[in-house]
């Protein structure tokens, strides 16, 4: 085993790493015995540092509102990246908070999008089977 320090996002880790394989074989002939010509350089290891985690999804995929203007209303906003399942609200129709107001299908689950205040549904940005981003605007609540 051969210990190695790794700096990660800037956190310093100690990790233990096992050598496999075969050892190299020393070189057969005249010179086997004879010191290398050049010595080997001492060089610090380079190890590939894994990938930064993914940034963690809320277990609850109620958006956030966000307030829109002075006018009162609030920007119904997707939560992660997926597909618009369902729609289950139209424009003009009074929603209570909490509310499943559309269905988003996000890593092959299907997340409830709810409403978070009590409000009228002011305007659908988005229709059924369309992507959508982390942050695009699902719909408008007055």
């Amino acid at each position: 085993m051969r210990k190695f320090i790794v700096n990660v996002n800037g956190n310093r880790y100690e990790v233990e790493v096992e050598e496999i394989g075969v050892p190299a074989q020393p070189a057969q002939g005249a010179n086997a015995d004879a010191a290398p010509a050049v010595p080997p350089k001492a060089v610090d290891p380079v190890v590939s540092a894994a990938p930064p985690p993914a940034p963690r999804v809320e277990s609850t995929p109620a958006p956030q509102a966000v307030p829109q203007g002075s006018a009162g209303a609030y920007e119904l906003t997707s939560p992660m990246p997926g597909t618009i399942l369902d729609i289950r609200v139209n424009i003009g129709e009074k929603v209570k908070k909490g509310t499943v107001v559309a269905i988003l299908e996000a890593m092959k689950m299907e997340n409830e999008i709810l409403a978070p205040k009590d409000a009228v549904v002011a305007g659908i940005n988005v229709t059924r089977n369309q992507q959508v981003n982390s942050g695009d605007i699902i719909m408008t609540l007055t």
